[in-house]
């Protein structure tokens, strides 16, 4: 059917010249066979009622392009579109019966409603006879068979819409719906068979699915990671649709689908913030951020403008990262109550901060710039420390020094008991801003720790994804590896609630829920790709999990309370600590002789003052060889 294809290629409006063109044909035949009816014969021409037939069309299409019906795509039409058609029509023969009455034309106004009913079934059935020679069209150029097949899991609306974007996906075939609603089993919506929950083994065996859309927006984050968990049993690859509260348009697109993440095996529902927490510390006034471009920086920034700051300082060390947050603020921010000003710069350059907090009169502090990632800071000890703990100091005095009314620390559960120099640098940033505050009674410090965020840099779910799609193996640590998990809009919104909850050296912990075993999760990805694991007892199985040992300095279980007697807050997932001080001289005393150590790359002797600052630091690096190496005039990795 090479005219069929030339049709499809049209572009859009030649397309809806020939709509038009068809509809117009069809109303006027509809009005011309109402008559014939009528009068029980047949007349052509179909005087005297030729003004009235042709008035129809002339109507008839004004209405039709406002109703929309002509941005409809044929090869795609809805349920929707049924209630479009009927109102066009409805509003079509009200008008044309208006104006034959007013014009005092000759028609039989018993046809009239006769007319309406014609057009309803003639336009329908053109567009459904469209619909199914396109459909065929589309199955001869892409066959089912070269097509991933699929099915929905829940058949409401979103269930539906799903199914319709679908449509216009060349390699996926929808096979039907699984829904748990027995009103709705062994039925047919929008063409497609409905079947219960116990049939997915047999539409694997008899229809070769492959994958199953999970399409229930509205299902609550316990139910979602039951269903999940049942899912894992098939072999199929598990994609589901975002929350209710994602959907504010009520419109579904394919685009919209996303693999499970460990957030769906939470299984735990979000607890709204509390407004009041939020504002507080924002609202109308100079807030600035350091780390902007950061995984929690970003994220928090983001909820600050939300709050209508009077300006928002954006501090941070990497140009790109920098770039890009404030584009993507810049068409957030409501431009008549929050100024954005991007700053470049190092958290160690006290004077530059100083100047800044001085200039833009800064009222709230957010410190989410630090050296993170384990490894990495076990190679460059010196720089951890300065950009850390050194970083921190030089940032909260000098905030102290302008006036900085609120100054909140980003920290991290490997603060507690650190068995590497991250944690240790970041316990000695906690214990800076605890010093402080007994010194600079006027400026709130506070600090926030919390575990793993989904989605951050160096994140293991982005890193199983990748591995499997190179065909694996995946890489884990060790078996007994466990981690807690939050979600980064999650974290940066209790940790603006935190600091405003702040009395001054506060060590607020967030409630992380249940940790997650690193093993099991990487199993579970595995299952929920539509793979099997590759072991002993399987040796055909698709992806391997290899175990790599455990990396320099991480622990195989993170805490977050160095004490065991966490209070409660007016906020039910955050607690605060009651954690072991020292002394402002006591501590710069400490921390200009680890200074000096590390100055001197003497880093046995920088960790033996370090484990003397922070209580229980103990280190378990594999690399404890190299930090034998002291004087020398070859530098060590660790610089």
């Amino acid at each position: 059917m090479h005219w069929l294809h030339y049709l499809t290629e049209l572009p859009r409006h030649a397309k809806r010249t020939i709509l038009i063109s068809v509809d117009s044909f069809l109303l006027t035949m509809a009005a011309i066979v109402a008559v014939w009816l009528r009068v029980e014969e047949i007349i052509w021409p179909p005087e005297p009622f030729t003004y009235a037939v042709f008035l129809l069309p002339l109507i008839a299409i004004p209405i039709f392009l406002a109703q929309g019906m002509y941005r409809v795509v044929v090869r795609h039409i809805s349920h929707t579109f049924t209630s479009t058609l009927i109102n066009s029509i409805g509003l079509t023969i009200l008008a044309w019966g208006t104006a034959i009455l007013m014009m005092n034309l000759e028609y039989p106004r018993s046809a009239i409603i006769v007319t309406g009913i014609f057009a309803l079934v003639s336009i329908a059935g053109s567009r459904l006879i469209a619909r199914k020679i396109l459909f065929i069209q589309n199955r001869k150029q892409h066959p089912v068979a070269s097509k991933t097949r699929v099915v929905i899991y829940g058949a409401g609306s979103a269930g539906c819409q799903l199914y319709t974007a679908i449509l216009k996906i060349p390699h996926v075939y929808a096979v039907g719906f699984i829904d748990d609603d027995k009103n709705k089993q062994h039925s047919e919506i929008a063409g497609a068979r409905v079947y219960p929950r116990d049939a997915i083994q047999d539409l694997i065996d008899d229809k070769q699915i492959t994958e199953i859309y999970l399409a229930i927006p509205s299902m609550n984050a316990t139910r979602r990671k039951e269903l999940i968990n049942e899912l894992k049993n098939y072999p199929l690859k598990v994609s589901t649709m975002p929350g209710i509260d994602q959907i504010m348009s009520g419109k579904v697109s394919f685009a919209d689908l996303r693999e499970v993440d460990i957030q769906d095996l939470l299984g735990r529902e979000p607890i709204k913030p509390k407004t009041e927490l939020l504002t507080r510390c924002i609202e109308k006034k100079s807030v600035m951020v350091t780390g902007a471009g950061g995984s929690i920086g970003s994220e928090l920034c983001r909820q600050i403008v939300q709050q209508k700051p009077k300006n928002l300082v954006l501090f941070e060390l990497s140009e790109y990262a920098l770039y890009t947050i404030h584009q993507e603020l810049s068409e957030l921010i409501d431009a008549e109550h929050t100024t954005l000003t991007p700053i470049l710069g190092s958290v160690q350059d006290s004077t530059k901060l100083a100047r800044l907090f001085d200039v833009y009169k800064v009222e709230t502090v957010y410190h989410a710039a630090a050296y993170k990632h384990v490894p990495m800071v076990e190679h460059n000890i010196a720089e951890g420390f300065n950009n850390n703990t050194i970083g921190t100091l030089s940032t909260a005095e000098a905030a102290a020094r302008a006036g900085v009314e609120h100054f909140v620390l980003v920290s991290t559960d490997k603060a507690v008991r650190p068995t590497n120099f991250m944690g240790a640098s970041k316990r000695m940033a906690e214990l800076a801003l605890q010093a402080l505050q007994e010194k600079f009674s006027k400026t709130t410090f506070s600090m926030v720790r919390f575990g793993n965020v989904l989605g951050s840099s160096g994140s293991v779910i982005p890193l199983f994804r990748q591995q499997i799609a190179q065909g694996g193996p995946l890489t884990v640590t060790h078996k007994e590896m466990t981690r807690y998990f939050m979600t980064i809009p999650e974290a940066a919104s209790l940790v603006i609630q935190a600091g405003c909850m702040a009395k001054g050296g506060d060590v607020f912990v967030l409630d992380m829920g249940e940790p997650v075993k690193i093993n099991e999760l990487a199993k579970q990805i595995i299952q929920l790709s539509g793979f099997s694991e590759r072991t002993a007892q399987n040796p055909n199985g698709d992806i391997e999990i290899v175990y790599t040992g455990l990396r320099p300095g991480e622990k195989l279980y993170e805490e977050l309370l160095i004490g065991n007697k966490p209070s409660k807050t007016e906020h039910p997932r955050i607690m605060k600590a009651t954690e072991n001080r020292i002394p402002y001289n006591e501590l710069m005393a400490h921390f200009e002789d680890i200074q000096t150590a590390l100055d001197n790359y003497d880093f046995i002797h920088a960790k033996l003052l370090m484990s003397k600052t922070v209580k229980g630091f103990h280190h378990e690096s594999a690399l404890v060889d190299y930090l034998k190496i002291e004087k020398s005039n070859v530098i060590p990795l660790a610089v």
